[in-house]
């Protein structure tokens, strides 16, 4: 499996940030205000990955004290790590849609409706970071080359 990119990670959230703009700009009369819940929920998936990330890490390098890490535990947070990181850009390129929009709308309903926008962002931009690091985290760490005693040296070939 292959790291995140970072320029998937843009053109989502650009796609996104398109798709809210235009959606809203359509329908802006029947538009609902953003909901806290996504936000809420977006800012514990960032607390949990990051607390993952640090445990995960400290179990993969073998640090003095961690007990042993299950590759298939680790296989599984890489996963929802790039899951994770993906969807945060989705969301938080649909949130910036929809505050561009509601900052140059000259409304009450657009007023009101910033801070939850602006939640989306923050709470978006807090879980990628938190993924890319669980995702970084579950790296195996390098070892040095080993012969055939065991002991560090050439392979041979």
């Amino acid at each position: 499996m292959r790291p995140t990119s970072i320029s998937v990670l843009v053109v989502a959230a650009l796609l996104a940030a398109a798709a809210g703009w235009l959606l809203l700009s359509f329908f802006y009369s029947s538009w609902p205000a953003p909901p806290w819940l996504p936000v809420i929920v977006l800012a514990v998936l960032a607390f949990a990955e990051g607390f993952l990330a640090q445990n995960t890490a400290a179990r993969v390098q073998r640090r003095p004290g961690a007990p042993p890490v299950e590759p298939l535990a680790v296989a599984r947070y890489a996963v929802l790590a790039k899951a994770s990181s993906l969807a945060g850009a989705m969301y938080g390129g649909y949130s910036v849609g929809l505050l561009t929009f509601f900052l140059f709308e000259p409304t009450k309903f657009a007023r009101d409706a910033v801070p939850a926008a602006a939640g989306g962002v923050l709470a978006s931009l807090a879980l990628i970071a938190a993924a890319l690091w669980l995702e970084r985290s579950c790296r195996v760490p390098d070892q040095p080359d080993r012969n055939d005693e065991g002991e560090p040296g050439r392979r041979r070939a």
